[in-house]
């Protein structure tokens, strides 16, 4: 059975594009590409799943805000 994670996307510094799945501790990685990305979390999430188990806690994101402090 498939299951939705939500994917944090930033690019760091060098360019890379790093990407985060909350739901799963550690759960990271990056690529060079977005397509390079999306299959580097795929792998990343499926490697989590065999390790840690399904999250017992989903994330519903509302959205993401920028705020100048």
């Amino acid at each position: 059975m498939k299951k939705t994670f939500t994917i944090i996307i930033e690019r760091g510094e060098d360019g890379y594009f790093i990407g985060t799945v909350p739901e799963l501790r550690g759960c990271h990685t990056q690529g060079k590409s977005l397509d390079e990305l999306i299959e580097n979390i795929k792998e990343a999430i499926q490697l989590c799943l065999e390790v840690e188990g399904e999250p017992k806690e989903t994330l519903e994101l509302i959205g993401i805000q920028k705020i100048e402090v």
